[in-house]
């Protein structure tokens, strides 16, 4: 059975979570509201990317009590395959949108897009219907066979699948589940991360020849590549990989809930992609920050007139005060 350590899972996902959704909050009403506006490509893909990413958060509070729970599911059971399935399908489904943003950002012009968000929502959907499906393969005859286990041997009781959500799978279960998950990794995965790398690669290596353009927007355009690189690569990388070493040993890893981790804080890491993907998020945050700003010079200067005026008030109860104590004598 894998474990999770309670204190390093839990703390990537309240992370994760506490960082993650204002953020993607801010930047869905942004892309909502371009979106109506002017509609770009980048926009509706980002817009996609962020509606994924809000799911994926809101069901991690599940993750974050099977996690308190030592692992444990105490939850209704039916909850367990729709909660894994949307949190395994929105994982895949940032790997897709970033794939396309990278190929929008490369062939730099405009294509139709909404019929390919639409494609890939279907395409993972279907892809992670497995999710839902594996936990009831077999689970007919479990409860009976632990059953009559317990009965003959007069041991204390087993616990059965529906004791852990999407862990103890049985030897049916794993031969169906070990060959998918292997397919996962090369479709969703590793096919969109070449794809991703032969763009992005092109993108910089024309993007570095075209002296026409600004040299700090070409700078951050380079960033911008290079960083949804690296975090496709870290942030989807080992959780793949543990399929691949789950397929050759025909288990799944101890390891396969730390490289996971890896997967959640990309809920976080995204809208650092938003920022310098879309210029209308750039402006929506720094419209934020000037009124921040702005509320915080009200109040200081509102603090330091009314400090003046005690002190101004002060000043004049102490001359008074002297006076009386000169009279007195």
């Amino acid at each position: 059975m894998q474990q999770c350590h309670t204190g390093l899972c839990l703390s990537v996902y309240i992370i994760t979570f506490v960082l993650g959704f204002p953020a993607n909050v801010l930047a869905f009403f942004t892309f909502c509201k371009k979106v109506r506006q002017k509609p770009t490509p980048i926009d509706i893909l980002l817009l996609n990317l962020t509606i994924s990413d809000l799911l994926f958060l809101l069901f991690l509070p599940f993750k974050m009590q099977e996690v308190m729970n030592n692992m444990q599911w105490d939850m209704p059971y039916a909850l367990c395959p729709v909660s894994g399935f949307i949190f395994y399908m929105t994982i895949y489904n940032s790997t897709f949108f970033l794939t396309a943003v990278s190929v929008e950002r490369y062939l730099g012009v405009a294509f139709p897009i909404q019929p390919a968000s639409i494609f890939f929502w279907i395409f993972s959907f279907i892809n992670l219907s497995i999710v839902v499906i594996v936990p009831f393969i077999g689970s007919k005859n479990t409860p009976n066979a632990t059953l009559r286990h317990n009965e003959s041997t007069s041991t204390p009781p087993v616990k059965t699948h529906k004791d852990v959500c999407y862990e103890n799978f049985t030897e049916v279960q794993l031969n169906v589940l070990l060959p998918v998950r292997l397919e996962l990794c090369i479709v969703l995965f590793c096919i969109p991360f070449l794809i991703s790398s032969f763009c992005y690669i092109n993108f910089i290596r024309i993007l570095s020849k075209l002296q026409h353009i600004n040299r700090r927007r070409r700078l951050r355009a380079i960033g911008m590549a290079l960083g949804t690189l690296l975090v496709f690569a870290l942030c989807f990388g080992p959780y793949n990989v543990s399929h691949i070493v789950g397929f050759i040993e025909w288990k799944s890893p101890d390891w396969r809930d730390m490289a996971l981790l890896f997967s959640t804080f990309n809920a976080c890491l995204d809208p650092l992609i938003f920022y310098f993907s879309s210029s209308a998020v750039r402006g929506t945050v720094g419209n934020m920050m000037e009124g921040v700003r702005s509320h915080l010079n009200t109040y200081i200067s509102r603090d330091t007139i009314s400090g003046l005026w005690g002190g101004v008030s002060k000043t004049s109860k102490d001359k008074e005060h002297t006076q009386e104590e000169i009279n007195a004598i």
